[in-house]
């Protein structure tokens, strides 16, 4: 999956000049935002890194700092999240969604179902060194039951690895029994097979599942859980299927009702920009019959808005 990003390393980056330009968009009255969000939206997040380093030393100031005492609003906030380093925002945004009043349930659900095992172990790290904290109990204390449980296998990042044959078919047989096949449903049985197999495995149980009984494993989950525990499950099936199909879905409902989900639509156009963009537009355009682009652009303004549509990084 290399290269799918929308966003790619700068080709003649040098740190010290974009350092420069930066300082002149801020100086004097007024703000130059276009010079901010052309240079910041074409640079990778590593390149950010170095930016924000050479500006430090050159000013004897933090640039993110500097950039907040100039832009506002959600504009303010996108450019914030991109110069934020990928594993700390990954992090910062599970603590503000356990930490604030009330639990953002569906940040836990977007990131943990998404990201990778190795990810996980990096995110889990880094919360503890910059939010002060342990993941896994600042989880445990804001959830319960069964919800909390996949949580925390997500959590372990300790997914099989490759496709088990013989298990296959058996996996099936054992989720329609937990499911469909009984009165009341044993949702441990399900937290052991789509929490712990393989992506690759999982889809070829999703397949044999629909082979021997004619539905979508989706359609089971939805008749036999409710809440926070059906969404998550729907989550990390989606996620087996295609992360990006799991992304355009959810940009999808970030925009496309009343009032925009920005903290949303900004999360994941953030950090996905440089991971799979590409194959997400691609699976927005098939799914929905118009470009995530045109979307983005009758659903937002100003600068926020074209921050977020060089992001997207072109029109289908």
């Amino acid at each position: 999956m290399t290269g799918r990003g929308s966003v790619r390393p700068f080709v003649n980056f040098n740190a010290k000049q974009d350092s420069e330009l930066l300082h002149k968009a801020m100086k004097g009255i007024g703000t130059d935002e276009d010079t901010i969000l052309m240079l910041l939206t074409a640079r990778s997040n590593d390149q950010r890194q170095q930016i924000k380093a050479a500006y430090k030393k050159a000013h004897g100031k933090d640039l993110v700092s500097a950039l907040k005492s100039e832009l506002g609003g959600l504009f303010e906030d996108l450019i914030v999240a991109l110069m934020t380093p990928s594993i700390s925002y990954d992090a910062s945004q599970l603590h503000k969604a356990l930490k604030g009043a009330g639990t953002n349930d569906d940040v836990l659900i977007e990131i943990l179902a998404s990201r990778t095992g190795e990810q996980i172990k990096d995110i889990i790290k880094v919360y503890k060194k910059e939010c002060g904290g342990k993941l896994d109990k600042d989880i445990c204390g804001d959830t319960s039951g069964h919800y909390q449980k996949l949580l925390v296998i997500l959590l372990q990042g300790s997914r099989e690895e490759g496709v088990d044959e013989e298990k296959i078919e058996k996996d099936a047989k054992d989720l329609y029994a937990a499911g469909e096949g009984k009165f009341g449903t044993d949702e441990e049985q399900f937290i052991t097979i789509l929490g712990s197999r393989s992506t690759a495995h999982l889809r070829k149980v999703f397949d044999a599942y629909k082979k021997l009984y004619g539905s979508d494993i989706e359609d089971t989950i939805k008749g036999e859980m409710t809440g926070n525990l059906e969404d998550l499950f729907l989550a990390v099936v989606k996620c087996a299927r295609s992360v990006p199909a799991f992304f355009a879905e959810a940009l999808y409902g970030s925009m496309r009702r009343a009032g925009t989900d920005d903290g949303t639509l900004m999360r994941i156009m953030v950090s996905r920009s440089e991971v799979d963009m590409l194959d997400i537009r691609a699976c927005f355009k098939k799914q929905y019959g118009a470009s995530l682009y045109t979307t983005i652009k009758e659903d937002t303004t100003g600068d926020y808005q074209k921050a977020l549509l060089y992001l997207c990084g072109g029109n289908d």
